[in-house]
């Protein structure tokens, strides 16, 4: 992205100001990558790069070619397209496992006080766009973010917005399927999910559709936030399917929704399980969360040996009733602009540039999953981990007596002569 001109930027106590225009800029550009990119020399913007980004293989990480009809679909409907490779050590005894992964992140289409179907369609009609330049790039397996078929009016505490919601098998799910049978593609889909048998009770799900364009399952976010505007409880409850991880055509992948990324035993509890990738579909505003985003996930991926996909929805949205959150403020019709910014971590400690904070995009890397076992064979970390200890720890944490393992100077408390 281009910086902004000068005459349309706006200076208060010598700081630019940044036009509503390009809401979310960064100074007038897109990420912080490209901020640092446009004004450091080469040199200086490589070594920066090395230290924010770090090194795959020792190498900087590279980008991939797509084809044409991708960039094309990019350029026509303004929405970032970027790419890179993960590569992992040639092996004597195992050939590469090199898989293609998308993340989409993208804004609503119409006000929110357009009718919930038409709401429902026009991001239909916009998410297909992008899924076809996700298709012709040979994506293998693509994630779409948190709730994508619906504004993010999980703050408004308006029961209204559970119309929303769909069974498993809904009309989302279904417009999906077509895509993945089309593509030979694995999509993963965030949905506000009602569940038929079960009273209709509503639950926030990411569905799982194979390359074939069925079902292999579900999985349900498993922390509720309750900071800030985010009291998501009014809604949906803490999710009732552990840490499951599926075994697709391309790898085994799982989802930790959203908030989920907070809680480091989460992120454990999926790598126990096996999975090579972790897929992380979230909704978070800058004022909340954007000095944690570029860390949490790509610390999981270090300590859990695994790629992880990050991805944040883009975009202001207006919701018709004001609300008020838990902090105090007074009463807001908004929660504050997402800040897109997807990228992926590698468990080497390297992750990619991010998506643009103002645009839809779509994010593909090329991961060779090879590199989840030669990272774990060389840090250890499963085999010198101490589980019995932490298991000792939680149970004892767990009992209504439990009283914290803390030793005492013996003369902290002592009276001073």
């Amino acid at each position: 992205m281009e910086k902004i001109s000068k005459e349309d930027t706006e200076t208060v106590n010598g700081e630019i100001q940044q036009p509503t225009s390009i809401d979310g800029s960064i100074c007038g550009y897109d990420s912080l990558h490209h901020l640092l990119a446009a004004n450091l020399k080469p040199h200086l913007f490589q070594e920066v790069s090395r230290l924010l980004l770090g090194l795959n293989c020792a190498k900087a990480l590279e980008t991939a070619v797509l084809p044409e009809s991708a960039k094309a679909l990019s350029s026509e409907h303004n929405f970032d397209l970027q790419a890179f490779c993960f590569h992992a050590d040639k092996e004597l005894m195992r050939e590469p496992r090199v898989v293609r992964v998308g993340l989409i992140q993208n804004s609503i289409v119409l006000p929110t006080t357009a009718s919930f179907l038409d709401q429902k369609r026009a991001i239909f009609q916009k998410l297909k766009l992008i899924i076809d330049a996700a298709g012709a790039s040979g994506v293998n397996i693509l994630c779409l973010q948190e709730a994508w078929m619906m504004p993010f009016a999980f703050c408004t505490r308006e029961k209204r917005w559970c119309e929303f919601a769909e069974p498993i098998d809904g009309e989302s799910t279904q417009f999906l399927q077509v895509l993945a049978r089309k593509y030979n593609m694995v999509i993963v889909s965030p949905i506000l999910e009602r569940d038929i048998n079960h009273g209709e009770t509503i639950w926030n799900t990411a569905v799982i559709i194979g390359n074939h364009g069925n079902i292999i399952g579900k999985h349900r976010k498993n922390h509720i936030p309750r900071v800030g505007d985010f009291n998501e409880s009014t809604y949906y409850m803490e999710g009732s399917t552990g840490h499951p991880v599926f075994e697709t055509a391309y790898g085994k992948i799982a989802v930790n929704i959203c908030y989920g990324r907070h809680h480091p035993l989460n992120w454990l509890s999926f790598g126990l399980n096996g999975a090579e990738i972790v897929f992380n579909p979230s909704a978070t505003v800058g004022e909340l969360s954007e000095p944690m985003w570029p860390i949490e996930a790509r610390n999981a991926a270090i300590a859990n040996s695994y790629f992880v996909g990050s991805i944040n929805r883009v975009g202001t949205e207006t919701f018709p009733n004001p609300f008020t959150s838990g902090d105090g403020k007074p009463q807001h019709a908004d929660f504050g602009h997402f800040y897109g910014s997807s990228y992926f971590s590698a468990p080497d400690a390297s992750c990619s540039p991010s998506l643009s904070r103002c645009r839809d995009g779509l994010l593909i890397s090329d991961m060779d999953l090879n590199l989840c076992r030669q990272l774990k064979d060389k840090w250890g970390f499963r085999m010198t981990a101490r589980y019995e200890l932490y298991e000792e720890m939680l149970d004892h944490y767990l009992s209504p007596d439990f009283e914290p393992q803390v030793i005492s100077d013996p003369l902290l408390h002592r009276n001073s002569s």
